[in-house]
């Protein structure tokens, strides 16, 4: 991948540049880390001129460097200008001011901002503020624009997305890049909403056009990085990390994702025992149905959503016997089933009151706020945060009740996941299960 070449645009020059090539900047910028820096001491060298030229200038850096309050506060000292109000809004709504920003975007208009755009972004404004119905309203005024602006089905596609219209938002997606074919914002919702739905083929195929750009889109990257990850592509996922690390060698979740992966490289694999708990599965997830039982047996198991051996395990004796027409004769059956597999009416249950026993002493000092918090908010890396999610560990409580062991016993989880995890909760004073 090489680097964007360098644009001949000086944002302190004597003649404001357009919006096009402000764009440009911007990415330029936000291309590498040695980029940013130098805009950034550029930036400085230029924050004390006075005057409404300087200010739009210098209001217009604040906010590609990502100083938002700053940019809108310098914005509003210079020279009245579409760039001044749109810049404005996009800087206030970044910090959340959505009103004002919707009456930026409404003034940007007088002085010669384009119809169409900025409603487009009022639509955007409206859909950050979680005000669905304002945002459909703006964009059902731009309808005559279906099958031909590409921004238009793109914000479309988002607002359907934040809707949980998801399929809705794909074909509006793929529109947009007929329409567009180098639109890197559909695109990467487009790969981002693939994967979130599974379907990790379709996600590979839009996150490597991406990333096969001139642009250093390190979220691509590093999504991609996770996909390959997962199918055991682990020097296809390394190329990934390394290309955003060369380009931004300081990007923390990059740092920690290149960590993970070389330590995956070196882990040992109990294929035996994989196969184990395969097979495992494969037999819990067996449904009911495959099983000689009787008409009233699997009506009422029918009726009571419970469709295989799995489900069993979650339900007791005495919960199965106080629901309506199931009567010992089934009960027995049903018992007789599971002994064949070696398996027992409310066998999850216990294994999951034994995992989570603690001692009276221990739950008298343990904050019951802080153990419902996400593990999200934990900050982990990648690898660690996908691990997690495949033992189904959602927050703190799940997590301190696993021992180390049974967290090295997820695939591709490595040692140094384990002491970043070790190490962010024993800031919150909490630690992993043990066995002494």
């Amino acid at each position: 991948m090489e680097p964007i070449a360098e644009p001949e645009i000086d944002l302190f020059a004597r003649d404001l540049p357009s919006m096009e090539e402000i764009k440009q900047l911007s990415e330029f910028v936000h291309s590498s880390e040695i980029n940013l820096l130098n805009f950034s001491e550029q930036l400085e060298e230029n924050m004390s001129k006075g005057g409404q030229k300087a200010s739009l200038a210098t209001g217009l850096g604040l906010f590609i460097v990502g100083r938002n309050a700053e940019a809108a506060r310098k914005l509003q000292k210079g020279k009245d200008c579409k760039e001044k109000f749109l810049y404005s809004a996009f800087a206030l709504r970044r910090t959340g001011k959505f009103d004002e920003a919707i009456k930026n975007l409404e003034r940007s208009v007088e002085y010669g901002a384009d119809a169409l755009s900025t409603t487009l972004e009022k639509a955007a404004t409206y859909r950050y503020a979680s005000d669905f119905e304002s945002a459909a309203k703006e964009l059902k005024t731009c309808t005559n624009f279906e099958n031909v602006s590409a921004e238009y089905h793109y914000q479309l596609a988002r607002l359907q997305e934040a809707q949980g219209l998801y399929e809705e938002a794909i074909d509006n997606y793929k529109t947009s890049l007929e329409l567009s074919p180098n639109h890197q914002r559909a695109l990467f919702h487009l790969a981002y909403r693939c994967d979130l739905s599974g379907n990790e083929d379709a996600a590979i195929d839009y996150y490597k056009q991406i990333v096969s750009g001139s642009h250093v889109y390190v979220s691509a990257l590093l999504n991609l990085a996770v996909l390959y990850e997962d199918l055991d592509e682990l020097i296809k996922a390394s190329e990934c990390v390394d290309t955003a690390l060369m380009f931004h060698p300081n990007h923390q979740r990059a740092i920690l994702f290149k960590k993970d992966i070389e330590s995956s490289k070196t882990m040992f694999y109990d294929e035996e025992k994989e196969e184990k708990k395969t097979r495992k599965t494969q037999i819990l997830e067996t449904p009911i149905s495959d099983f000689e039982l009787s008409v009233r047996s699997r009506n009422c198991l029918k009726k009571m959503s419970i469709l295989t051996l799995s489900d069993l395990l979650n339900i007791s004796e005495a919960e199965l016997l106080s629901y309506k027409n199931f009567g010992e004769t089934s009960l027995r059956e049903i018992k007789a089933l599971l002994d064949t597999k070696g398996l027992f009416l409310g066998m999850a249950l216990e294994e999951k009151e034994l995992s989570s026993e603690e001692s009276p002493e221990e739950m008298a000092t343990e904050d019951e706020g802080l153990l419902n918090k996400s593990i999200d908010d934990l900050q982990l890396s990648v690898r660690a945060r996908k691990c997690l999610q495949k033992l189904e560990l959602r927050t703190l409580g799940d997590l301190i009740h696993r021992t180390d062991a049974e967290l090295l016993g997820c695939k591709n989880f490595g040692v140094t996941s384990l002491n970043e995890i070790k190490k962010a909760i024993s800031n919150l004073g909490l630690s992993l299960r043990t066995l002494d």
